[in-house]
């Protein structure tokens, strides 16, 4: 199956440094120089914008988790988050998942800390989960580290801008 990704833009392999461009496909990519299958996001600026290398992981879980984790139980891989004293729930379907600001997002955090265009989640056909950062402004962290992309687990902590967003899978 091949989607359309509007402005997914460059890929750079952290095993080679090999640059590719991804406008249409629903999979993750193979490095066509080394096979490689860990990318980062090409950036549009030479150095980051902050000097920011990790943010502290929440002591505990919030309250709300364990209820919602047994909520979605039985039904594939979730995100869940917090936003206005209400929990929200996404479930993650095979593809690209789009979060950020933009009202085009499949998951909008309407916030000034959270850029139009933040990160993005893929799940593969096999059903591994990847997380991507979409050139935000104020980076993606995945439990309290910096990340540009990342393999994703049941019970990660994602952080994009004052949002912590938890994988249920």
């Amino acid at each position: 199956m091949t989607i359309a990704v509007r402005g997914l833009g460059g890929l750079i392999c952290e095993g080679c440094g090999y640059a590719i461009s991804m406008t249409v496909d629903d999979s993750v990519p193979a490095c066509p120089a080394c096979g490689g299958t860990s990318f980062k996001r090409a950036r549009a600026f030479e150095r980051p914008t902050a000097d920011i290398e990790s943010v502290g992981v929440a002591d505990s879980k919030p309250d709300w988790l364990k209820r919602t984790r047994a909520e979605v139980a039985g039904h594939g891989p979730h995100l869940a988050w917090e936003e206005g004293g209400e929990v929200r729930t996404l479930p993650i379907a095979e593809g690209w998942a789009k979060v950020g600001r933009s009202t085009c997002a499949d998951v909008r955090l309407d916030d000034p800390t959270v850029s139009r265009r933040h990160a993005l989640i893929v799940r593969t056909e096999d059903g591994r989960l990847k997380a991507l950062d979409d050139r935000s402004l104020n980076g993606l962290f995945v439990n309290g580290e910096h990340v540009e992309w990342t393999a994703l687990t049941d019970g990660d902590e994602l952080e994009i801008g004052r949002f912590k967003i938890y994988v249920l899978a």
